[in-house]
């Protein structure tokens, strides 16, 4: 989805890099070089204790209203009782002492930071008995052999830093820059979690949304630039985004922005050419899509009659996918419209359709939206005792069989001369 994105990463498991591999399995010896280095200084212990022993601590505390933590009982073990342990039961978990006072460290968004965490924590594992690392050894030994020179990540993990400090301490490694991100939060002020599947970006690019659009609105809820506003590329974000600008304020999602955050950004792919027809061919798989066998006239596919109507509904849509909705199915096939409903509209429906048809005949008219307005509203004059309205509403109807929808004009134009002397010869012979 990075891809998607437009964001993709320099190095990852599928475009390779310098310092793979790119894949926590395929690393494991790296992580077990490091524990190793841990327990050989003293640094790190093997922890014995069960899964169910850790259970009824975790049981115990919450009990007792405390905050869960481990009560250190593996690191005082002998050395024999190590062996012992070793020879007869399953591989050891491995765990790192805090027993030093963490260092105070500078983050490039909250400033001077110390957690003294040895004092309501236990000491924490590092690596797994099954060889696979947690976070706190996999991402000092990840970052390290990468040469991560800064590091940008949520602020739930600037109390965990302490622990990172005093791990590469324990290496002998020098700490990278560490810039802790205020979290982008619901509208009730909750995290975001991966748990509410409608917020995973597979679901925004099935629904039509441009990645472009969902930058930018990502980047308006947050902070890092001079001053908020829409529109922005990508290439203008990474031009103009300055991380001494984040604030430690959690950021407000607001996903009903969404929708016209797409329509500028939708709007600016209709003015390119060249992005305008790969949006002709999306539109015309979309249109086989929502209507396939109701397709009749499969004219509606040609490529030049699909970009008219990008270019004449561009300012009134939000996605591609708001044109093959039923508000929009009168331009794909043609309405089922019967006399008697236009007749309870007007009584003049015959008058009012043969001086149209008379108009579309005419050799000298321009099919325009300001050409038809004006040709339309003294066709109206000339009809004694009907409302212009009337003239207006008897066309809508004829056209797309909807009460409400585009202007009359928008709509000639789109259908095109042709296709409105169809409907109307229809209607009239229903």
């Amino acid at each position: 989805m990075l891809e998607w994105a437009g964001i993709p990463p320099d190095e990852s498991p599928r475009r390779g890099g310098p310092a793979g591999p790119y894949l926590q399995s395929q690393r494991l010896e790296l992580y077990a070089q490091a524990a190793d280095t841990l327990v050989r200084t003293g640094a790190a212990y093997p922890c014995f204790c069960s899964p169910q022993r850790l259970g009824l601590l975790k049981k115990e505390a919450l009990r007792n209203r405390q905050p869960p933590r481990y009560d250190n009982r593996c690191r005082n073990l002998s050395q024999r009782q190590v062996a012992q342990k070793l020879a007869g039961g399953p591989k050891p978990a491995i765990r790192f002492r805090l027993d030093e006072e963490a260092p105070a460290f500078q983050d490039l968004v909250y400033g001077w930071n110390r957690h003294e965490v040895a004092s309501v924590e236990g000491d924490p594992v590092v690596l797994k008995g099954d060889g696979f690392p947690t976070y706190h050894l996999a991402c000092v030994v990840d970052d390290h052999h990468m040469g991560v020179s800064h590091v940008l990540r949520g602020s739930e993990w600037l109390v965990s830093t302490a622990k990172h400090l005093l791990l590469y301490q324990a290496l002998g490694w020098p700490p990278p820059r560490f810039a802790h991100l205020p979290l982008l939060v619901n509208a009730d002020g909750s995290k975001l979690s991966k748990r509410r599947g409608d917020l995973f970006l597979q679901r925004f690019a099935a629904a039509g949304f441009l990645p472009d659009a969902l930058l930018d609105l990502l980047t308006n809820c947050g902070s890092g630039f001079a001053e908020n506003q829409m529109g922005r590329t990508l290439a203008e974000l990474i031009a103009q985004f300055d991380l001494s600008r984040i604030t430690c304020h959690s950021a407000l999602l607001d996903l009903e922005k969404l929708p016209e955050f797409n329509r500028l950004h939708l709007r600016r792919l209709v003015s390119s050419e060249a992005q305008r027809g790969q949006l002709v061919g999306k539109l015309q798989a979309l249109v086989e899509e929502a209507f396939g066998s109701q397709l009749t006239d499969r004219a509606v596919l040609d490529p030049g009659y699909v970009e008219r109507v990008i270019l004449l509904r561009q300012g009134h849509i939000c996605r591609l996918q708001d044109l093959v909705s039923a508000a929009h199915s009168y331009l794909w096939t043609r309405p089922a419209v019967g006399r008697a409903q236009l007749g309870a509209i007007s009584e003049k429906v015959d008058e009012i359709a043969t001086r149209v048809l008379g108009l579309l005949e005419g050799p000298a008219t321009s099919l325009t939206q300001d050409t038809l307005n004006a040709e339309l509203k003294k066709l109206s004059e000339g009809l004694d005792g009907t409302r212009h309205s009337h003239v207006m509403q008897v066309l809508r109807m004829a056209l797309s069989g909807q009460p409400q929808g585009p202007p009359v004009a928008e709509m000639m134009v789109c259908l095109g001369p042709n296709e409105v002397r169809e409907r109307i010869r229809k209607v009239l012979c229903s």
